[in-house]
């Protein structure tokens, strides 16, 4: 039994270097191609990156579902990068939006589908994974 729980937990650490990896790579090549030369815009295009929005909490991330005319942001928990249905969202976003996105992260999929991956995670976890907010767009 530990054998898988520790497997797991590799498995856990490895998905979460590379997509660690995948967003420093996208922060790389978004900085370099747009990065303001004189240091007034620098400091200034720093200061607009560092605003986060105040519902999304610490051990939080904002993301839009997309489909069509349906729009709808969640802030969610940093645990949800481990998701299996949640990274397969994730490969549907890079295939469809490549890294040249700019922006919030967006998922290529109804509301609805993220809201249960959300409720599906809670359920397995009690209380872990709380959507804390969902607005319409």
């Amino acid at each position: 039994m530990s054998l898988k729980k520790n497997r797991d937990e590799r498995n856990k650490a490895l998905v979460m270097l590379r997509l660690f990896n995948v967003l420093i790579e996208k922060l790389q090549k978004s900085i370099s191609v747009s990065a303001p030369r004189e240091p007034d815009q620098l400091k200034k295009a720093l200061e607009a990156a560092a605003v986060v929005p105040d519902d999304v909490t610490e051990g939080h991330f904002a993301v839009f579902a997309i489909k069509g005319e349906e729009t709808k942001r969640f802030v969610v928990e940093l645990d949800y990068l481990t998701n299996p249905a949640f990274l397969r969202l994730l490969e549907q976003a890079k295939e469809e939006y490549g890294f040249s996105q700019k922006g919030a992260l967006s998922v290529p999929c109804r509301p609805a589908e993220l809201q249960k991956i959300i409720d599906d995670k809670m359920e397995k976890s009690t209380g872990a994974g709380l959507c804390l907010t969902s607005i319409k767009c």
